[in-house]
């Protein structure tokens, strides 16, 4: 039987078919859109702690912009570092995020790291600032930081101050301001903020630096009594108390929070995560629920900015912690 010719109709409808896009294509592209499905917030403290709050605050308002839910998981233990290390473990397809501040002060507190604490992480900016706050048992016959250097003067290791794990934050301001009086007082660590705070009320510390998210509360009701924060200049949000430095020369803590993807992370997931976090950074409405915990915003949240002030934070730190001889 001869082969039959292919009509005109056909040979004219060709090209047009041979243009279309392969039946997958557009599936495809639907899968490839992030964010997806929910993405994973890693906060490397315990709940109530200032970075958890900041977290879920800034969690909530980038799902309003990724157009899915931000869900919160708290991973907390040595410093950060039990977190971060599970942050790590998940994919680098920017479904899990990290909160806190990654940086090589991790490094120096805990040598054996299995991850590099910089080079691990991407910036995608800077969402919180804030001041701690000195306090001491109403027992302690102090009322400004001149008086308690020239009380625990007298005490020598009989004071005792309260701080969590080494390597944490308010450890590592009772070792700066330790270093920079030159006094001699009791480190002690505990497990969580929380349990140094009980044991100032019940007068077993004697004085800390800690969140005034967990402080004043216990301030208003004048169960401790402030000395002063932890910035170099006064905090809007802290209104009253006077930098520690104005006694102390150098003494500054500036407890930050910046939001970090994977090394790794597609590009154009990246940019995605930018854009929500930079939107949500100055975001007033988001800035206002930050300042009810006295969390402050950042003149610029840039990723740029946040690798500058990493740098610099290791820069200041190295020394504090290098005369700490601590061992991770």
């Amino acid at each position: 039987m001869p082969r039959a010719e292919p009509s005109r109709r056909f040979l004219l409808a060709a090209p047009a078919l041979l243009s279309l896009p392969a039946p997958l294509t557009r599936p495809a592209a639907a899968q490839e859109r992030f964010p997806n499905r929910p993405i994973r917030l890693v906060i490397p403290v315990g709940v109530a702690g200032v970075t958890d709050i900041a977290g879920r605050v800034i969690g909530e308002s980038m799902a309003q912009i990724l157009g899915q839910p931000v869900v919160a998981e708290n991973i907390a233990g040595a410093g950060g570092t039990v977190g971060a290390a599970a942050f790590l473990r998940a994919p680098a397809d920017g479904q899990t995020l990290y909160i806190g501040t990654a940086n090589a002060i991790m490094r120096l507190v805990y040598p054996n790291l299995a991850f590099d604490p910089v080079g691990d992480f991407v910036p995608l900016g800077l969402v919180g600032r804030q001041a701690f706050v000195m306090a001491v048992h109403p027992d302690v016959p102090a009322r400004t930081i001149p008086e308690l250097i020239a009380w625990l003067r007298t005490q020598g290791e009989r004071a005792n101050y309260g701080a969590t794990n080494p390597g944490a934050t308010n450890h590592l301001a009772g070792s700066l301001f330790q270093q920079l009086t030159g006094l001699d007082y009791t480190i002690v660590t505990y497990r969580t903020a929380a349990q140094s705070v009980q044991d100032l009320l019940a007068g077993r510390m004697h004085f800390t630096i800690d969140s005034p998210t967990l402080l004043m509360p216990l301030i208003r009701d004048g169960r401790v009594r402030p000395l002063g924060m932890t910035f170099l200049e006064p905090s809007p949000l802290l209104p009253g108390l006077a930098p520690i430095a104005q006694s102390v020369p150098g003494f500054e803590m500036v407890v930050w929070q910046g939001m970090f993807c994977r090394v790794g992370t597609p590009p154009d997931v990246v940019r995605v995560l930018l854009d929500a976090v930079q939107r949500v950074a100055r975001d007033e409405p988001t800035r206002q629920r930050l300042a009810t915990a006295n969390i402050e915003p950042w003149a610029d949240p840039s990723p740029e900015a946040q690798r500058a002030w990493m740098a610099s934070e290791t820069r200041r730190w190295e020394p504090v912690i290098r005369r700490m001889n601590l061992t991770g």
